[in-house]
């Protein structure tokens, strides 16, 4: 289907031209024409809102007028402002008239282009079936590619025709694979085999269809009786039963109703010249429900039987010949069964929500899928043996020239909003194709069907060319890793190349041009998949490269216009400019690492590839002879040495370490400021004995102990939060991958100066005000860009969480150190002016700063890093040796930072709970974003062991534990599968699946002696002999792998953990670890698929028999490739989203909501209708719509952000679980209990096969769970959830904490419900006590408790009367009626806003004045500093309970 490789148009504005499964072969072509000429159109309307299956009317008409006021953009620069306001055109009505249907109305926009009216009719019901036709008005025929706006007589009201075209041979093709898809649209096979970027989504057999109507439907008769709210027994708190089988629960959607038995090219094809001449295409033939053979010509005129059989060729028509123009109108006349059963199809289909049926950028592969049957499907064998990706053959000119796409798309224009987002969308485009592509390639390589260009050489050396894309494999070739650790390093560089070729892609110079580079490792290879350089096949390398070094640093040559250009990225990198040695001893200046090759293409355009050193070295895996590096690392146990020397600090890494230099180079400047102001008469004398360099640093960077580290002297680094609004202000900034545009202006070292003057006026009067306030407010954000001249720079906010070592102060910081605001103000005017006007000493006294943080410069705080310190075979001159010996003092610094304050942070920002992993990827994430390789995973474990509070740290332990033994077992996976087959030679493929199932055995079974079944042999002996002789020599013994046996697995697995992670596992069987570590056979089972690829069949797996082994080799159904590349933004959407969160934060909901629609339509114009930042984008206005009192409108776009976090990261993605949790809350306020419980059942389902029960996230899901059976009525069932979250909450917040106080109000309200006041009164006490103790006795919440526990009291007196006075005159009495009241749905939904972080507040302007002041207090110790990469981890608006920050104001 076209919609794979397409572009999906995004947000049209009101109009439903959106396409979704696009007809086939709807060429590319016409795709890469389209995005220069198509203004996006940036409505208020996500892709989303749009009607698919016709009618044209808009389900959303109150949207479209909230939201065309969306150029409201406060906080992101005017001119956008302007922009966004100038392509919003409005839309109009057209009536299009299609053969045999009637007229109907279509909402289109001028943007579009008359191809995409096309695409809706071929995605309607009733015009599905038609590919081949031109739209006509007034019998004139409208050209494609046309926008609307520049069609004469076009207007509200038109009428267009569509009128029948004759085929050729490419249309024909084209409506044979569009039927094939219409007739597959409900298979599920392409999303369980992952092909053509189709991925799974279950939301729709738990809400059971659309929610948005089912909503109205259900409220009629949801008496509580009907609500069946048992959850399955393994659901239930303390079920140690983890079930597969429900993971992908069976849809019954997809069983669709066959219409056709087969339908395939026919063995006559191509027609003989003499067909030809009457008009013959091709030959179809097909088999229908009804068993009758049929045999179809495709000619000009339409599709009709002819008389063909399979073994006589009579290509005559039939007699009836039923000549029609499409091949649905033809079948339906034959065949009664295709007709019934293709009509419910389109139904069905379009009855489907469009999220779960459009393709996403990026393919995603399921770890586990059902058996499917394989059919029949012509279209698949033949993109299967074309050497091309599916619609090539639709392009002129045949395969895509890869490298001219990537390239031109970075040459379009981007002065403005429309020029930018047409750019993004461009870049988006090609990545994402190219990435499939290269997948594809990849494969190939392996699979062995791709002719190496060197075929002479042996496999590992082998190179090879498809599809216009270079691919190498991931060895030491020709011995050129030699010194850096041969393999090992040949494995690492790919990975570091990615990370250089994302960073300078991500500062975006003009003029300098990196490959498209995609990593993929698939079947124990990796593979290095690469755009070619125009013209660099036919020269010698010596001859290509002009800029750098071919041989690590032995000869190195220069060249002016690349230092010109890696000049602009030196800054934003942070790479220093320095000279090196060549052979002849002569001094050649570089801006880059010496292996960071230029070469001018034919094309004239100047590229730089092998960026794998981009960043500088990390020493602590560097052991370098006679350097000694800081105490905090060598009480670490480093430097250690790493399998290769490729080992590099992360680009994160470096923007924190920046970042807390920057703090420390301000409270220096501050505190000799204020000691100049104290001793005049000796301040010299203080000067110099202070502030020497040597005594400085290591009395602020001295942050030994990690508790010391985490309280922290004032002095020290307590005020990175404030700094941070600073860190711009002078020229140093955070750069991470989103570049800002109106950064980029100011990149150049010349437009520095000048920058600087411009703020210098307007900042000192804020350096001086509060700083907070600064920060706090996204009106800020405009100053951010022009501010900055280190290069683009995602706001600042992002930097807190990167690596503050301290807990931020909740004071304000100027209050310890007075002298900030003048350092400040005396920093940037040097920085401003060359410095003439200020007197010495203040020089001085910033001088002395700049040498004691290590700045390069002497007046301004600036520090850059060499990446070529330490790498062999590179020589300094001798006038550079005090540079030198500053750069690796600096580089020892930084992996002191790392160990010393990185670690502990994120160690602190688990306990407080700001960062929540929950499974090996997100934990890999919490690491990458403050800079800490994985490769430092042991370190952190140990730190966690050794931490006091170890106990609520436990989940972390957990994951940590699993995380490292998995990605031990995928190494040695990864060798086990190397020794098993070679590539060229494809030996003994046969017995892949009985390999993988015999390792998994190994890894993971209790059966002791796990033996490796040899596969029956499938083909006769006497071939199989033949092949024996002929085998090549040096393809092994392939059955070594055979050999494994459980104990020798974990004896390797504790050693590689030894070895690499430097971490000591106790354990010598699967049984052991999961003992010992709390570990789960099942969590461990999903780590290890997705880490190495492999699918397993989903059927339940019996991991603790000793009798017999879990797996066969029945049981592995594919291995996938793991693929990586690189991710481009887009960022003028990414600067609405923050701009719109700032706002949200302060209380401006409305201006927030506005700036956050703004941002979807911007996403969805880069990125199409699916991507992780648009499922980001979604939650945040769902959360918006629900506080703002729009709860249908919150389940709507809860319920796209569920759809897309399942198609988009997995349908049980920690993200994923965190999405069905929100949209439950919703189902419950909009009064669909049956369905919010069924939600939450999923979420605890999911929840517990990542991470198992004992986890923090648990206790709010287990409170939510709890609630909503409260409010049904089942009691007992409700308690189970509630005690559990109880005790959950007790061990990873403290007994005392106020979130242990909610969990026992919670209990106290079941008990009281069930009359078992004794109870109730125990736990509220409980309650009561610590809100006494928390938050004293005066707080609304202590008083609240107490009127409860009265309460309380009184009801249990009542009963004990009424029960003496039953005892006392037996079935006399007169009874009293006991009130026993079901709790009411509002007081319910009350406590579930309370867990879920959202109060609702009834206030005064004035209170609402104060709260606002108060916001942007505590702003940046609050949320501001969540980037975007945590969003998707955390909710984006994941509010404590103390903070009222969402508000409803009376």
């Amino acid at each position: 289907m076209v919609s794979k490789t397409d572009d999906i148009q995004a947000s049209v504005p009101n109009c439903n031209v959106n396409t979704v499964d696009l007809a086939e072969g709807e060429t590319p072509d016409h795709q890469e024409t389209k995005a220069p000429n198509k203004d996006p159109c940036v409505c208020g309307h996500s892709a989303s809102t749009v009607v698919m299956n016709g009618g044209g009317a808009h389900y959303h008409s109150e949207e479209e007028s909230k939201q065309d006021g969306g150029g409201d953009t406060d906080g992101v620069e005017d001119s956008n402002e302007q922009e966004v306001i100038v392509i919003q055109d409005t839309g109009f009505t057209v009536k299009i008239q299609a053969p045999g249907t009637e007229p109907f109305d279509l909402q289109v926009s001028p943007q579009e282009m008359v191809q995409e009216i096309h695409q809706v009719l071929m995605d309607r019901e009733d015009t599905c079936h038609r590919t081949c036709f031109s739209l006509q008005l007034d019998g004139n025929v409208l050209d494609n590619f046309a926008e609307l706006k520049s069609i004469e007589g076009l207007q509200e009201g038109s009428l267009l025709k569509v009128v029948e075209e004759p085929y050729t041979v490419r249309e024909a093709r084209i409506h044979v694979r569009h039927i094939r898809d219409l007739l597959k649209s409900l298979d599920p096979s392409d999303a369980y085999n992952g092909v053509d970027c189709n991925s799974l989504s279950f939301l729709s057999v738990f809400t059971d269809g659309d929610l948005g109507d089912s909503g109205k439907r259900k409220k009629k008769g949801s008496d509580l009786e009907q609500i069946d709210c048992t959850p399955p027994e393994h659901i239930l708190p303390g079920s140690k039963e983890r079930p597969l089988v429900p993971l992908q629960p069976q849809n019954k959607d997809w069983k669709p109703m066959q219409c056709l038995k087969v339908l395939t090219m026919s063995g006559w094809n191509p027609p003989p010249g003499n067909r030809k001449m009457h008009g013959d295409l091709m030959y179809l033939y097909m088999v229908t429900v009804e068993e009758r053979h049929i045999s179809i010509t495709a000619s000009t005129r339409g599709f009709y039987l002819n008389q063909s059989t399979t073994y006589t060729f009579n290509p005559k028509p039939a007699n009836p010949s039923f000549l029609s123009h499409s091949l649905v109108e033809l079948l339906s006349q034959i065949s009664p069964a295709f007709k019934k059963n293709f009509t419910v199809l389109q139904k069905t289909r379009v009855q489907r929500h469009p999220f779960e049926r459009i393709a996403t950028p990026f393919q995603v592969y399921s770890w586990t899928a059902p058996q499917v049957d394989h059919t029949m499907d012509c279209v698949r064998a033949e993109d299967a043996y074309t050497s091309r990706l599916g619609y090539e053959e639709h392009i002129p000119g045949q395969t895509r020239d890869w490298n001219e796409e990537l390239q031109t798309t970075r040459e379009l224009a981007r002065k403005n909003l429309p020029e930018r987002l047409l750019r993004e969308r461009a870049i988006f485009k090609v990545h994402s194709d190219f990435a499939a592509a290269a997948t594809r390639g990849s494969m190939a390589v392996i699979d062995g069907n791709v002719m190496a260009i060197n075929p002479g050489e042996e496999t590992r050396m082998q190179m090879f060319i498809w599809n216009n894309i270079f691919f190498s494999l991931g060895f030491d070739v020709r011995d050129h890793y030699r010194e850096l650790g041969g393999d090992a390093a040949a494995h690492a560089a790919p990975t570091n190349d990615l990370n250089g070729v994302r960073a300078y892609g991500a500062v975006d110079v003009e003029g300098l041009y990196t490959l498209g580079t995609v990593v993929v490792d698939y079947r124990g290879y990796r593979v290095t998949a690469q755009s070619i350089i125009p013209g660099i096949l036919e020269r010698e390398q010596e001859q290509s490269v002009i800029y750098g070094s071919i041989d690590f640093g032995k000869t190195v040559v220069s060249h002016g216009k690349y230092l010109e250009l890696l000049e602009r990225t030196s800054r934003p990198l942070k790479v220093q400019r320095h000279n090196v040695l060549n052979e002849k001893d002569e001094s050649v200046e570089l801006c880059s690492s010496v292996e960071c090759k230029g070469i001018i293409g034919n094309d004239g355009r100047h590229y730089i590839l092998d960026l794998l050193r981009t960043f500088p070295p990390d020493l602590n895996f560097l052991p370098v002879e006679g350097e000694e590096l800081s105490p905090e690392s060598v009480r670490q146990g480093f430097p250690r040495q790493h399998r290769h020397r490729l080992a590099c600090l992360r680009q994160e890494l470096i923007e924190a370490f920046v970042e807390h230099r920057y703090l420390l180079f301000m409270k220096m400047a501050a505190l000799q400021l204020m000691q100049q102001k104290a001793n005049k008469d000796s301040k010299m004398a203080t000067l110099t004995e202070n502030n020497s360099p040597e005594a400085a640093v290591p009395a602020l960077l001295s942050t030994e102990n990690p508790d010391a580290s985490a309280k922290s002297s004032e002095t020290s680094t307590e005020t990175l939060t404030d700094g941070k609004s600073d860190a711009v202000q002078i020229e140093t900034t955070s750069t991470t991958d989103a570049p800002q545009p109106a950064a980029t202006e100011a990149t150049t070292t010349e437009a520095a100066p000048k920058a600087e003057q411009t703020t210098e006026t307007d900042i000192p009067s804020a350096a001086a005000t509060t700083m907070t306030a600064s920060q706090a407010t996204p009106t800020e954000d405009n100053v951010v860009p022009t501010v900055t001249t280190n290069g683009p720079l995602v706001p600042v906010a992002t930097v807190i969480q990167n690596g503050e070592c301290e807990s931020p102060l909740e004071g304000k910081a100027e209050d310890s150190i007075p002298g900030l605001a003048q350092a400040k103000e005396l920093a940037e005017s040097l920085a401003a002016e060359d410095g003439s006007g200020i007197d010495p000493k203040s020089r001085e006294v910033v001088l002395n700063a700049c040498k004691a943080v290590g700045s390069i410069s002497n007046t301004s705080f600036d520090i850059r890093f060499n990446p070529d310190i330490f790498s062999p075979g590179v020589r300094f001159p001798e006038d550079s040796v005090d540079d030198i010996q500053k750069q690796k003092q600096l580089l020892k610094d930084a992996a002191a930072f790392l160990v010393s304050c990185q670690i502990p942070s994120l160690v602190k920002d688990c306990l407080d709970h700001s960062a929540l992993p929950m499974d090996g990827a997100t934990l890999t994430e919490a690491l990458h974003q403050r800079g800490i390789n994985v490769r430092y995973l042991g370190n952190v474990l140990e730190f966690v062991d050794k931490t006091p509070a170890k106990a609520q740290l436990e989940h972390f332990y957990r994951i940590g534990i699993s995380e490292l033994i998995t990605r031990c077992a995928k190494h040695i996976f990864k060798t086990y599968l190397q020794t098993m087959y070679s590539i060229s030679q494809g030996v003994e493929l046969s017995a892949l699946s009985a390999a993988v199932s015999h390792f998994l055995n190994c890894f993971l079974s209790s059966f002791p002696d796990a033996v490796a079944h040899l596969p029956p042999d499938e083909l006769v002996s006497r071939r199989k002999n033949r092949k024996r002789r002929n085998r090549v020599p040096g393809g092994g013994d392939n059955t070594a792998w055979a050999s494994l046996t459980p104990s020798e697995l974990w004896k390797n697995i504790v050693s590689e953990a030894q070895s690499y992670y430097n971490f000591t596992l106790h354990s010598e069987n699967a049984d052991q670890v999961v003992e010992k570590y709390g570990l789960q056979k099942i969590t461990l089972l999903r780590e290890i698929s997705i880490k190495a690829g492999i699918q397993i069949l989903i059927k339940e797996y019996n991991f603790d028999s000793r009798h017999k082994p879990a797996f066969t080799e029945e049981d592995i159904l594919n291995i996938f490739p793991v693929v990586k590349h690189v991710n481009p933004k887009a960022s003028d959407a990414f600067h609405f989203f923050q701009s719109g969160q700032a706002k949200v934060q302060q209380g401006y909901l409305k201006e927030g909501c506005e700036l956050i629609n703004e941002a979807l339509n911007l996403f969805n114009n880069v990125y199409g209708a699916m991507h992780v930042e648009i499922c980001a984008c979604l939650r945040l206005l769902a959360r918006l719509n629900y506080i703002m009192g729009d709860h249908h409108e919150a389940l709507s776009n809860q319920q796209k952000a569920v759809l897309m976090s399942e198609r988009v990261l997995g349908v049980e993605h920690p993200n994923t679980i965190q999405e069905y949790m929100h949209l439950a809350l919703y189902c419950f306020a909009n009064g669909q209990l049956s369905t919010a419980l069924k939600l939450l059942y999923r979420a605890r389902y999911l929840m517990l096969m990542v991470c198992g029960e004992d986890h923090p996230e648990m206790a709010l899901l287990d409170s939510n769970i709890g609630l909503v059976l409260h409010g049904v009525m089942e009691y007992d069932l409700s308690l189970r959830f509630l005690e559990n979250a109880l005790a959950i909450n007790s061990k990873y917040h403290g007994p005392r904490s106020l979130k242990v106080a909610l969990s026992h109000h919670l209990v106290a309200r079941v008990y009281e419900s069930k009359a078992e006041f004794r109870s109730a009164l125990q736990h509220e006490k409980e309650g009561y006590t610590i809100y006494k103790n928390q938050v004293g006795e005066a707080h609304e919440k202590t008083k609240e408790s107490s009127e409860y526990l009265k309460y309380l009291t009184q009801q249990a007196v009542a009963l004990q009367r009424t029960m003496n006075e039953i005892y006392k005159n037996g079935s006399n009495a007169s009874i009293m009626p006991l009130k026993f009241t079901a709790p009411s749905m509002a007081s319910v939904l009350e406590q579930l806003n309370i867990i879920n972080g959202i109060i609702f507040i009834p206030l005064s302007q004035k209170d609402l004045e104060n709260l606002k002041a108060e916001v942007q207090r505590r702003q940046q110790l609050q949320e501001s500093g969540k980037s975007m990469e945590e969003l998707t981890v955390d909710g984006p608006l994941e509010l404590e309970d103390k903070i009222p920050m969402d508000v409803n104001v009376d």
